[in-house]
């Protein structure tokens, strides 16, 4: 799908108490090892499948969710959503993630929506897929090094590198991307320090 942005991106909207807040309530909750599409937690029980796993996904998550979240947060993905032109029809956001990335923990590339809606399991999102995607960006850049987030835009899959972009952007404390969930991206890994951020995605019937 061509499009004219790929992401869209507001710089240093959050306030810095917020962020800090966050941080501070995230690492409060009990953490767990991030998995990737189609894996479960019972699948990574031998070191081997763990081993596996972190070749493509090496980072610690927990889950938060609440009105006074998505009152914060979800003005910016309908903001995004109309001036980028994408206009994507979407009615439900799933929990928020909570993420963090410690030294050398990084994730490869990945798009967040998958190749068929939510099943019968899911509740709420049954019949839904992910349209859009969010990532807020929780630290101080002096906090830590590396941990860029990079977008390709290019159709001949993620490592063409003519097409690769580092959103610079949204490295300063409190700042935001919104973009598609189809879209090829990832955080390079950290080289000192932690870098938190919160990922959140938005979804709805699937593109017709």
């Amino acid at each position: 799908m061509q499009l004219t942005n790929y992401y869209w991106y507001f710089d240093n909207v959050l306030p810095k108490f917020f962020c800090n807040q966050l941080i501070k309530y995230g690492n409060s909750l009990r953490e767990k090892q991030a998995l990737t599409a189609g894996v479960k937690y019972e699948d990574i029980e031998n070191n081997e499948a763990l081993n596996d796993l972190k070749k493509i996904r090496d980072s610690n998550i927990a889950w938060i969710s609440g009105s006074w979240l998505y009152d914060e947060l979800l003005r910016y993905v309908n903001i995004a959503n109309y001036n980028s032109g994408w206009n994507y029809h979407w009615d439900w956001a799933e929990d928020c993630q909570f993420t963090k990335y410690k030294l050398n923990q990084y994730y490869h590339w990945h798009r967040d929506g998958w190749d068929k809606p939510y099943g019968e399991d899911k509740g709420n999102l049954k019949g839904k897929s992910r349209k859009l995607s969010m990532i807020v960006q929780l630290s101080d850049p002096k906090d830590y090094k590396g941990g860029e987030v990079e977008f390709n835009f290019g159709d001949n899959g993620p490592d063409e590198k003519s097409t690769q972009v580092i959103a610079d952007e949204i490295k300063p404390q409190g700042s935001i991307a919104v973009f598609p969930s189809f879209v090829w991206h990832r955080v390079k890994p950290v080289t000192s320090g932690t870098r938190y951020s919160l990922v959140l995605w938005c979804c709805g019937r699937p593109f017709q």
